[in-house]
């Protein structure tokens, strides 16, 4: 049974759960130095087995939710939730072993305060804070337990090292939530960034299609008429004494009606034929198979899939990506001279895969180049193609959370790189 793709939430969760496994390592490291620091460097009595068992198992809770993430498997936020109130606990005792509420780093307990109201929804939200207050009103009970063999410093010793930690403790818990902070409004700029260009992508499709639809509505009626017209006049004049030269100029026009037909067609379906069409697992092989099986010249496609790529799946819509796959072969084949191939190939890309199109044609000159994908632009003869086939080709693949790149120099033929995601690609790209 195909996996289905992951949902909203849990991709989401995903995400934050990366990004919460990242401070969490920093975080260790900063305790494991403060601890070295105060045992080593400042000669405090702590308890430092029990600090590095600690440490030792935050550790591994790390590494645990590092494999755990490496399977394709959905995260909910109340893993999430569970991690930070489980970060709380950990906390809790480090704090209770080194100073209990004299201990300065119990500012640490903002960070995760912070993350919390980030990460996590309002209810679960509130719920970790009424956790830490808990956590950090039980420090006035647990520091009251004296460990056996450890002497605790005098009244006046630990104030005066809570003074001289207060500003170090400080400057941690507030550089960690600037950073986090940073970080997250960085991510949403970017996604707002994102989301207006892939807005504009589907208001320019959206106008192809109604540009599309109109125009096959408008012209429909007259393309038939001409179509019937010269026709009838054909048949008219097949009896008659009319030179060869009439009756074939009014063959050309039904040919030519014919053609505008096919435009049309074409024109409708690259625009909007795949709207809706359900994301699944593509095999490479098959998507090979159907992207040369209606291609004119495939006999010219040197084709190279490695074995091990064949039964490799990529994520997204199997006409579409046919489709788009097709128009760069034939886009291919049309700059290639006849006698000369293209050459169609599969490599291995992190969970997915790029399919490269190669030509060996005159290339593009850098003007040419930038202006490669914008709708209707084309260096093409009339009649040979309308500039949408690249501009389709990107806008799919970035909607996928892949890319389309092309490369090429006047003179050295052209490379179309179609980078397209796995069957769990569209966590990886997010």
């Amino acid at each position: 049974m195909t996996p289905s793709p992951p949902s909203e939430p849990s991709l989401r969760a995903r995400i934050n759960l990366v990004w919460l496994l990242r401070l969490r390592w920093g975080v260790l490291v900063g305790q494991a130095v403060l601890v070295a620091v105060a045992a080593w460097g400042l000669k405090l009595a702590l308890p430092v087995p029990a600090l590095v068992a600690l440490l030792g198992v935050e550790a591994v809770t790390n590494a645990a939710v590092r494999a755990g993430l490496t399977r394709a498997r959905p995260v909910a936020e109340a893993a999430i939730f569970g991690l930070m109130l489980w970060d709380t606990l950990v906390l809790t005792g480090l704090l209770a072993l080194s100073g209990g509420t004299h201990n300065p780093f119990t500012a640490l307990y903002l960070v995760n305060v912070a993350l919390g109201t980030v990460l996590l929804p309002p209810r679960r939200t509130w719920a970790m804070l009424g956790f830490t207050l808990v956590a950090f009103g039980s420090l006035f009970v647990l520091q009251d337990v004296t460990l056996p063999g450890l002497e605790r410093p005098d009244h006046a010793e630990l104030m005066r090292l809570h003074l001289s930690g207060m500003w170090v403790a400080f400057a941690v818990a507030a550089g960690f939530i600037v950073y986090f902070i940073q970080r997250v409004t960085r991510a949403l700029a970017r996604r707002e960034q994102e989301l207006e260009q892939a807005r504009a992508r589907q208001e320019k499709v959206a106008s192809l299609a109604t540009l599309a639809a109109g125009a096959a509505h408008e012209l429909s009626t007259p393309l038939s008429t001409i179509a019937v017209v010269a026709k009838e006049l054909e048949r008219a004049l097949a009896a008659s004494q009319t030179s060869d030269s009439v009756r074939e100029d009014l063959k050309l026009i039904r040919q030519q009606v014919d053609r505008c037909r096919d435009v049309l067609v074409q024109m409708s379906a690259d625009a909007g034929q795949t709207t809706g069409e359900p994301f699944q697992p593509i095999p490479l092989e098959r998507l090979v198979e159907e992207t040369l099986s209606e291609l004119s010249g495939r006999e010219r496609v040197r084709v190279e899939v490695p074995e091990a790529l064949k039964k490799q799946e990529v994520h997204g819509p199997p006409r579409a990506l046919a489709r788009v796959l097709r128009g760069l072969v034939k886009n291919a084949l049309q700059a290639t001279p006849v006698g000369s191939g293209v050459e169609l190939r599969v490599v291995a890309e992190g969970k997915g895969a790029r399919l490269e199109v190669s030509d060996e044609g005159q290339g593009m000159p850098e003007a040419v180049l930038a202006r490669a994908g914008e709708p209707f632009f084309t260096t093409k003869a009339p009649g040979e193609g309308m500039g949408l086939g690249l501009f389709l080709a990107r806008s799919l693949a970035e909607q996928l959370g892949g890319s389309l790149e092309l490369r090429s120099k006047a003179g050295e033929g052209t490379t179309a790189r179609l980078s397209l995601p796995g069957v769990d690609g569209r966590e990886a790209s997010a």
